[in-house]
């Protein structure tokens, strides 16, 4: 039994970061969006515009998807040290931007349905009303724009805990010149921002169909634009889906983070990594576990220090293997990291 504190050798699993401002300005977007989704589908659905409808629908995506946001970030928060969640809640937000990229592809399958029935069997529209609402809803989309962008991809997190030694780097023989390019992205408000964006398009949209339409006379641009719409946030979504699904598969770790760890470890004495895995905690926090063999083992302290300058680097372990045999190094077989 040991009577000792053992706080030096046990690490903290809390890696998220302060999203309180992107937390609160999500909901404010969440009641705008809320709003002006009601009155874009009662004026659609009177006035008789697609491009208006096809907004107002995919608006009431977006009040879920802003609800799943808001959700992602309390759950995160709530559970933060649960230690039923074995690396923390750091992926939380992730799977939060994976899900409503989701119901952006769900937006995109209906938006399409309804205008090809629109461009083949056209309706009435009273445009000038239509366009009055479109431009309500582009302002507000736009206005949303602003409240998000602010934190977008440029979050201070004074909370990270992403080395305890991060505000002391060495920087001596062992820095290699990694230089970590480390802009923190939040995913779940990513996923947020990019609905916004979506909705200040198919606004834009569907003010272009209809004042062709209230002054050419193109009526079938209206559902053309609510195709042009579908392609556009298709897009979208397909980025933001494959962004969010290799963190959430521990995938897609770049080679120079790769080489930066095994640098720092084999240019010390005969040190050799045999085995390395490399995954995201959260988008901003980095976990390794590495085994290496060499003729001189030192105390896994001594490696991890050797680390220091790779900031993303939040939880690591290491197996020190020492080698007796003189043909050890002989032996080695290089590891494709």
């Amino acid at each position: 039994m040991h009577n000792h504190s053992h706080e030096q050798w046990q690490h903290s699993h809390d890696f998220l970061i302060d999203r309180q401002q992107a937390e609160r300005n999500t909901k404010i977007v969440l009641l705008l969006t809320a709003i002006t989704m009601v009155a874009e589908v009662i004026a659609g659905s009177i006035f008789g515009s697609m491009a208006l409808l096809a907004d107002g629908w995919h608006m009431a995506t977006h009040v879920a998807a802003f609800g799943i946001t808001v959700f992602a970030y309390q759950y995160a928060r709530r559970h933060a040290n649960n230690p039923a969640f074995t690396f923390g809640t750091g992926k939380v937000g992730v799977l939060g931007g994976f899900t409503s990229a989701i119901a952006l592809g769900v937006v995109v399958f209906l938006m399409a349905i309804e205008s090809a029935g629109r461009l083949f069997h056209p309706e009435r529209i009273q445009f000038t009303e239509a366009i009055y609402v479109a431009i309500i809803g582009l302002i507000v989309n736009l206005a949303s724009a602003l409240l998000l962008q602010d934190h977008h991809g440029h979050d201070h997190y004074p909370g990270h805990h992403a080395h305890e030694h991060d505000d002391h780097h060495d920087h001596d023989h062992h820095d290699h010149s990694y230089h970590a390019h480390n802009h923190p992205k939040d995913h779940n408000l990513q996923a947020a921002y990019v609905h916004v964006l979506a909705d200040a398009l198919t606004s834009v949209l569907a003010i272009v169909a209809l004042c062709a339409g209230k002054f050419l006379g193109w009526v079938w641009l209206d559902a053309v634009m609510g195709f042009v719409g579908a392609a556009v946030i298709g897009r979208w979504a397909y980025g933001l889906v494959r962004e969010t699904s290799v963190i959430l598969l521990d995938g897609g770790i770049d080679k120079q983070t790769r080489l930066a760890i095994v640098t720092a470890i084999e240019d010390e004495a005969d040190n050799q990594v045999v085995d390395l895995h490399v995954w995201n905690l959260s988008p901003h926090h980095l976990a390794a576990t590495i085994s290496l063999v060499t003729h001189t083992p030192h105390p896994p302290e001594h490696y991890k220090s050797r680390l220091k300058h790779i900031p993303s680097l939040a939880h690591v372990l290491i197996e020190v293997n020492a080698c007796q045999a003189e043909s050890c190094r002989d032996m080695y077989v290089p590891q494709n990291f």
